[in-house]
């Protein structure tokens, strides 16, 4: 499932998140590549040992775990600590797939890819997330504070930048379920179940509806 989430950062907050990375270093991403990914890679990343990291992470995994459409699509068991990537003119990465299991110390399985957009599209040309599904190819290149969730599965690009600078924070995510399928599936009825409960009428229905989710998620989660 791909998924676009809207103002997952508010204007206020994006302003505050790229003026602390205007005073950061980056470096070269090819550094946090596998050998694969290393050859398509162009981009920089904020530097791990930058002061400012630690603080954007937090910023960045609490605005996931506020949205209810992230945790109602994602289920959410583990989220990674967020990397930024910064593309300047001329940089792209290639076609390529995440790594399935990721992390230093403690490893965690990686089954949502996450990219939150921090650049406001009119500031930069190309730059595109361009992400293979069933359905052809998805281009994907949202407002500044906007997020987009897929399969880490998934093939997937960035396109060449040819103007401007384009900055976005991304993570991934272990979630409860495991198949993508299945995961739509709890996150549709979800959705169903949310509007049911809502409503004063047919609580015979929402509860019939309520059961069902609970269940499934009982189910299939993996912990």
């Amino acid at each position: 499932m791909l998924l676009e989430i809207p103002e997952l950062l508010s204007a206020d907050e994006v302003a505050s998140v790229v003026n602390a990375l205007s005073r950061a270093a980056f470096v070269d991403g090819r550094l946090t590549a596998g050998d694969v990914a290393a050859g398509v890679k162009r981009n920089e990343e904020l530097d791990r040992g930058s002061e400012v990291r630690d603080v954007l992470a937090r910023a960045l995994v609490g605005s996931l775990y506020r949205s209810p459409l992230f945790r109602g699509a994602a289920l959410p068991h583990r989220i990674s600590t967020p990397l930024v990537a910064r593309y300047q003119k001329g940089m792209a990465y290639g076609d390529h797939v995440d790594d399935p299991v990721m992390g230093e110390g403690e490893r965690y399985r990686s089954d949502i890819s996450v990219t939150i957009f921090l650049s406001a599209p009119e500031s930069y040309d190309g730059g595109e997330l361009v992400i293979r599904t069933s359905f052809g190819e998805q281009r994907v290149k949202l407002g500044a504070g906007d997020a987009v969730i897929y399969p880490s599965s998934s093939l997937h690009r960035v396109a060449e930048v040819t103007g401007g600078e384009r900055l976005v924070g991304l993570c991934w995510v272990q979630s409860l379920v495991r198949d993508p399928a299945q995961r739509e599936l709890l996150f549709e009825l979800g959705q169903a179940r949310e509007r049911l409960l809502a409503d004063t009428q047919g609580r015979t229905e929402a509860e019939w509806v309520d059961r069902s989710y609970v269940n499934l998620l009982r189910m299939w989660s993996e912990l």
